[in-house]
């Protein structure tokens, strides 16, 4: 597939490109500066100068851009909504690096992780910026996009393990009562959704067992 990473230079972008060339994908990283990454084809481009037709080629456009300064919260949704007027009525997909906060803790889809009283208060705000651009992102039907949560615990140095499970939209924890995975871990079920081809306008989320 020809697969374009958003912001392909950041933890998680740069990992996920990696593994997509590493599949023998025809990937592009999109990157603000010199590409750190892997792919062989390289758009230097900030991603609110994209447009339709730097994107319209692709099969899958991955999004992995991201902040954490509460002063730039609102980015989150500005360059989400972005992204996804570029491809508005098109084929392609556009897989999201999502957050954790708005997974559900009750079958009832009425409470999200964020506003569980253990939830850490200094990653409030992105969870709570990431979770008003998911928000948006259900209202529109006229994008293929699939939202991908990591575990609670994205653990940027932890260990590959390739044992992890692509689950649904509700909060999860492994047999040892843990809710965990690792940017390399994470990376690898990113692209096997990708490549599975069944998920389409759903949240999703990757954790290890």
């Amino acid at each position: 597939m020809k697969i374009a990473v958003v912001a392909a230079n950041g933890k998680a972008g740069k990992l996920i490109t990696n593994e997509a060339v590493k599949r023998n994908h025809d990937v592009t990283a999109i990157v603000r500066h010199k590409n750190q990454t892997e792919a062989p084809q390289v758009l230097q481009k900030d991603l609110y100068d994209l447009t339709a037709q730097d994107l319209k080629s692709f099969d899958i456009v991955v999004d992995a851009f991201g902040v954490w300064d509460p002063a730039d919260m609102d980015l989150h949704e500005s360059s989400l909504m972005h992204l996804v007027d570029c491809l508005s009525g098109t084929n392609t997909q556009l897989f999201i690096v999502g957050g954790a906060g708005s997974l559900y803790v009750d079958a009832e889809h009425k409470k999200q992780l964020k506003d569980t009283p253990d939830f850490p208060k200094e990653a409030r705000p992105v969870a709570v910026g990431m979770g008003k651009a998911l928000e948006r992102l259900k209202d529109r039907s006229d994008v293929q996009w699939i939202y991908v949560s990591p575990a609670a615990s994205f653990e940027t140095d932890g260990v590959k393990t390739d044992d992890y499970t692509i689950a649904s939209n509700e909060y999860v924890e492994n047999n040892e009562g843990e809710s965990k995975i690792s940017y390399s871990d994470y990376a690898i079920g990113f692209v096997d959704a990708i490549e599975s081809g069944k998920y389409n306008q759903v949240q999703i989320s990757i954790y290890q067992n």
